[in-house]
């Protein structure tokens, strides 16, 4: 009778046991084959007043600026001017100590007053003996030698002439005018300092002088970008020194050759020098060198169907997707279509009746925020646009999706939703 029980007990354990098996197995089994929810946040497509920008950064500069640099070697014996001071066209900027070049080009006139003494005796004698030769009272060897004294006389004297005139100029680059009005805007020597100069190279920078009055600023767009920017396009300027305020300036040049930075092919970075003109306003004064920021604006769509920037992804198209493998078939027939044949297509995703829906989408220009788009069935559905994870990896066409526009707000994900 105890065995009897004892084998009663065992069957009930083993059935229990059996029983939580099958249930667990069961919970798995639904659980795996249950619809996975994505819990996303989305905005509705509008229409929107688009402007594309190209933003870059660079330095302020003076439209028209002339650095002067010494062409003589010698002591600067008078600086008549300070940084910052304002010059009139043709005021004295610097005169370098004159003596050695005044004592060179007096010697060279001294030179050329023999030489044109030279000249006269030699174009005398030369008359004489043409006379004398065509009365044929000399030899024609006597005529040769009275010409080619005359020709030698007449070198020496376009010699000395040359050295002269050389000199002189020499002498003058000892005194330096100002080329232009405007202001002194970098002084770089003192009275007593010396400079280096001389014809065939650029002698010591002494000072820069520029028209303040005209200010451009200079901005570095990179190869993409400068394709997109056009002369008078208007921009936004941010300057470092006045924060919180916003400037105006319009596109006037844009460079035709590129300059690379960066050491290695990796590293390297091409970019194209833009010049931007700037309006200031009254009570602003814009200095060489000063920091900023501009955005240039270079297209503008008005009314066009815009989603955030972030919304837009790629996706295989259903038609290109492998099928998985047939029974018996080999597991690498389904990798044999190459990466490279199968084109990926921009979409957005649509959410309706708890689903996420492909919606393949043409891109237009963009700003910051938002980027313009053409498609089917587009106007006023709710487009997802996050998070970023699930637009870019996580969903798929037919994706079961939970809203939560709520969490986008506490995290400030989403501007636009928090303004709704």
């Amino acid at each position: 009778m105890a065995n009897g029980n004892s084998k009663k007990k065992k069957i009930i354990i083993i059935c229990i046991i059996a029983g939580v098996l099958l249930l667990l197995g069961g919970l798995v089994y639904w659980g795996s084959h249950r619809d996975k929810i994505t819990t996303i946040q989305t905005e509705k497509i509008q229409r929107r007043l688009l402007t594309q920008l190209v933003t870059a950064t660079g330095k302020i500069q003076p439209v028209v600026q002339v650095i002067i640099n010494a062409e003589v070697s010698g002591e600067i014996i008078e600086l008549p001017v300070k940084e910052g001071q304002h010059v009139q066209k043709g005021q004295l900027l610097v005169r370098i100590k004159p003596n050695a070049y005044q004592a060179d080009y007096e010697s060279a006139l001294a030179n050329l007053g023999i030489a044109e003494a030279n000249l006269r005796k030699a174009e005398s004698d030369f008359k004489r003996t043409s006379e004398l030769f065509e009365k044929k009272l000399i030899a024609e060897s006597d005529m040769d030698v009275s010409r080619a004294a005359y020709q030698a006389a007449k070198s020496t004297d376009a010699q000395a002439n040359a050295l002269a005139r050389e000199s002189k100029e020499t002498l003058n680059k000892t005194t330096i005018v100002a080329p232009m009005t405007g202001i002194v805007s970098k002084l770089n020597l003192e009275l007593g300092e010396r400079v280096g100069g001389s014809t065939f190279t650029i002698g010591t920078e002494i000072m820069t002088v520029a028209d303040l009055s005209r200010m451009e600023a200079r901005v570095d767009v990179g190869e993409n970008d400068v394709v997109m920017v056009k002369l008078g396009d208007t921009a936004r300027i941010d300057v470092d020194s006045y924060p919180g305020r916003k400037f105006t300036g319009v596109v006037t040049q844009i460079a035709n050759t590129a300059t690379s930075t960066g050491t290695t092919t990796q590293d390297q970075v091409t970019n194209f020098e833009v010049r931007i003109l700037l309006h200031s306003p009254k009570g602003v004064e814009f200095r060489p060198g000063m920091s900023m920021s501009a955005d240039i604006e270079t297209e503008t769509h008005s009314g066009v169907l815009t989603v955030p920037i972030q919304s837009v992804t790629v996706r295989i198209p259903t038609d290109q997707k492998s099928s998985g493998p047939e029974e018996g078939e080999a597991q690498f027939a389904v990798s044999n279509k190459k990466k490279e044949d199968q084109k990926l297509q921009e979409v957005v995703f649509i959410v309706k009746d708890g689903a996420a829906k492909t919606v393949p989408v043409k891109r237009g220009i963009s700003d910051d925020s938002y980027v313009e788009v053409t498609g089917q069935n587009l106007e006023g559905a709710e487009v997802v646009s996050g998070p970023f994870k699930a637009i870019n990896r996580d969903l798929e066409n037919g994706s079961k999706v939970k809203i939560d526009n709520k969490a986008a707000q506490k995290t400030g994900a989403s501007a636009d939703v928090d303004k709704k």
